[in-house]
């Protein structure tokens, strides 16, 4: 008998999640039955859900054995109190690629001072301008998950010295880690340019408030492709005027798209990307799904399943 699985996400991505999804289930040796029309959903199996869909209440489904986020911030789903079945947050490789990539390429870019080169095309020679070498750099991660750990690994492998920090404890061999409000303030305290993949919760709902940017050293650089919840606009626009943060690479806003009146469009000290740091790309998260469909048709446990306590 056929595994019933309903696609509950944006219309567009149906044709390309198909292919992908029914692919990496074959290759599985799972038998599905994929399906994007509203189901009965007392006969739904498992639920590929993305919060642009029009599912929010869970309720009916009765049998779904679980909900396989494609995106990998669970913020607007771990909440709903209708969202009894087991909940997997998107872990996939080719988003990783995307963060590292994009994290490595702007860490690098405020490393090696290219926006003077690269915008300074008026005659004028620059040579003054001489970057230290990476070893000399400091570089501090909040968010020592899948991605924030990829971020630390590729950026140590540039000779980079990394601080990690997170909230829990943890050991990753060429970082140094420090978890708890002593180590955060150290982390802060030695970030020449900081990163911030923190997941969004209560806990990091204006963890970058006034009082955290002025531990930082003076003419740092922030670089945030985690959640926009984690800055407080108003405190990094003052450390941007006070030249505490001497730039602000971010990927991600409270509101978004982000609004055009935003003072962070004009301020000359930030730079806005539309939240495309890392994307989930349907060939590999659809790997993922089949995964954890077979895992939960074996009865093993399931890949990256959210502690509801926790947000994450």
């Amino acid at each position: 008998m056929a595994i019933n699985v309903y696609f509950a996400a944006a219309a567009a991505l149906w044709p390309e999640y198909r292919a992908a999804l029914q692919t990496a289930c074959a290759a599985k040796g799972l038998d599905v039955a994929l399906s994007d029309a509203a189901p009965d959903p007392a006969a739904v199996d498992y639920m590929v859900y993305a919060p642009n869909s029009e599912v929010s209440d869970f309720t009916p489904f009765t049998r779904c054995k679980a909900v396989l986020s494609l995106w990998a911030g669970v913020e607007r789903i771990a909440p709903n109190p209708t969202l009894t079945q087991p909940l997997c947050r998107m872990v996939d490789s080719g988003l990783t690629e995307g963060m590292v990539e994009w994290v490595t390429g702007h860490v690098l870019r405020h490393h090696l001072g290219m926006d003077a080169h690269i915008l300074g095309q008026d005659g004028v020679w620059r040579g003054e301008i001489k970057p230290p070498l990476a070893r000399d750099r400091r570089v501090s991660i909040l968010g020592l998950g899948e991605l924030g750990t990829a971020c630390a690994n590729a950026l140590a492998a540039l000779n980079f010295p990394v601080t990690g920090w997170s909230r829990t404890a943890k050991q990753i061999e060429g970082i140094t880690c420090l978890s708890g409000d002593v180590g955060l303030t150290e982390a802060l305290s030695r970030a020449d340019i900081l990163v911030t993949l923190l997941p969004r919760t209560a806990a990091t709902e204006n963890l970058m408030n006034a009082e955290r940017f002025a531990l930082m050293p003076m003419g740092s650089f922030l670089i945030n492709p985690g959640r926009g919840p984690l800055i407080d606009d108003d405190a990094l626009v003052a450390a941007l005027e006070e030249g505490r943060i001497v730039h602000a690479t971010l990927d991600v806003f409270r509101v978004e798209p982000l609004p055009p009146d935003h003072p962070f469009w004009a301020h000359p000290g930030v730079t806005v990307t539309p939240h495309v740091a890392a994307d989930t790309r349907a060939s590999t998260a659809a790997e993922v799904v089949a995964e954890n469909i077979r895992r939960g048709e074996a009865g093993e446990p399931l890949l990256y399943l959210v502690d509801r306590k926790l947000g994450y």
